[in-house]
């Protein structure tokens, strides 16, 4: 057993939200316990202690969608890349990129972002990924990195039809596989979805076949990330991308629609109709500049809406700010977002999660996932649950946790990863990054 102790508790849990001085019990995998920090003691007292040292006790964050093939791209140059829109940075930068990765390159990117998630207090990534250099066995590379390093996973392929059919064909045969291997493995940590790129770069026959072979296990797609995804559909099919993708069965409560930022009146309700899950990236649309998805009228609407970070930092605490931000820039309104960007990461995000995986995540409560994380916050203002929120957004981010816990298993401890050797594979993923920018500038 395992008591984490000695810190003030927000447990994201409405019918005890807050302990001044708390602790947390753990048996296994779940949370047996929690409550003031004498009561907990007299009732769990041959528990392991883990001392949070006054700091702050929370549920551990979850990554709505990641992009852990772009880890060995930060630093990178790559002869004659001079992008002038997004669509250059798509050709010129990530299908570059992915078109050189093989399962090398794949293993280090997923364990140099399991450091790095268990480091900002992330436990539970939902990851889109693409390596048209070695399509096949990738997302069981990448299981086997996060799965052992103690992270849950929910894993997919990018299945798209620009380097040809056949590689679209090889990247629904992944995904396929990689789903029926996680239904047999039956692991609570490991989940699998069919992936595709954007309506842009799947054929109607491609697109048919990918739904098809979900078999039921979700899909995560870009949806209307930049202007030429509805430009081509409206030339194409003379309908909208969600209208497309509703047309062929492709829209479900286990949708994960990115991104969304040209989405119209009309789609943004096919998205309610069908229950559809949208993935908010701020950081990653200021840095495309591609703009400001609605998320305001979306979440207003009805639609459910989460947080992530496109692979653009490991930090969702940093994400949480970015979204506070850029509606209140994109609406000229001071007041917007205040409410939407908790929602997103700490509420909606465990509801999105609890889709795909079991326990509860994302709240400190008996009978949840035993994934907590010990932040090294001691406020100089009063603090409860009333403002904790307003306390996250101006007063941490991601490197202010000093430990954290995912299934009951310790992964960091006052800063020091208790499962991965951090300076090894730091070592192996600057040799790898080497010989892959050596490839792309071949």
């Amino acid at each position: 057993m395992l008591r984490i102790e000695n810190g003030r508790v927000l447990t994201r849990d409405p019918e005890h939200p807050w302990f001044d001085d708390g602790a947390v019990a753990i048996d296994g995998e779940s949370i047996v316990c929690v409550g003031r920090r004498q009561d907990v003691a007299a009732a769990y007292p041959q528990a392991e202690v883990l001392d949070a040292g006054g700091g702050l006790i929370m549920p551990a964050l979850i990554n709505l969608h990641h992009h852990i093939y772009s880890a060995l791209s930060r630093g990178l140059t790559i002869r004659g890349y001079a992008p002038k829109g997004f669509g250059d940075i798509l050709e010129g930068l990530w299908w570059r990129l992915d078109g050189c990765l093989n399962n090398e390159d794949n293993r280090a990117s997923a364990l140099v972002t399991a450091v790095d998630c268990i480091k900002n207090g992330v436990t539970t990534v939902f990851d889109h990924h693409a390596s048209y250099g070695q399509t096949e066995d990738s997302l069981f590379v990448l299981a086997e990195a996060l799965r052992g390093a103690g992270l849950r996973c929910c894993l997919c392929y990018e299945t798209s039809d620009r380097h040809g059919p056949a590689q679209a064909a090889r990247a629904i045969r992944e995904n396929a596989a990689f789903i029926r291997h996680c239904r047999r493995q039956n692991d609570p940590g490991l989940q699998g979805m069919m992936g595709l790129h954007a309506s842009f770069t799947l054929s109607p026959a491609t697109l048919e076949q990918a739904v098809t072979a979900a078999e039921g296990a979700g899909l995560h797609i870009h949806v209307a990330e930049g202007p030429v995804d509805e430009e081509d559909c409206l030339a194409k099919y003379g309908c909208r991308v969600v209208r497309r993708l509703a047309d062929c069965g492709a829209l479900s409560p286990k949708t994960i629609a990115v991104h969304g930022v040209f989405l119209d009146e009309e789609e943004i309700d096919l998205l309610r109709e069908h229950q559809v899950i949208v993935a908010h990236n701020p950081e990653s649309n200021m840095g495309n500049a591609v703009g400001c998805p609605p998320v305001m009228r979306m979440m207003a609407r009805g639609v459910l809406c989460g947080l992530g970070t496109d692979g653009y930092t490991g930090d969702m605490l940093e994400s949480y700010k970015a979204a506070n931000l850029i509606h209140k820039l994109a609406l000229a309104d001071c007041n917007a977002a205040w409410q939407e960007a908790p929602q997103m990461l700490f509420v909606n995000n465990p509801q999105i999660a609890a889709c795909f995986f079991a326990p509860p995540l994302g709240v400190l409560r008996p009978g949840a996932a035993a994934d907590v994380i010990v932040l090294d916050y001691h406020p100089i203002t009063p603090m409860d649950a009333a403002n904790a929120d307003a306390h996250l957004l101006f007063g941490v981010n991601g490197r202010s946790v000093q430990s954290t816990v995912a299934a009951g298993r310790i992964l960091m401890k006052n800063r020091q990863l208790t499962a991965l050797d951090e300076e090894q594979i730091a070592g192996q993923a600057r040799q790898q990054a080497a010989s892959l920018w050596a490839r792309i500038n071949a």
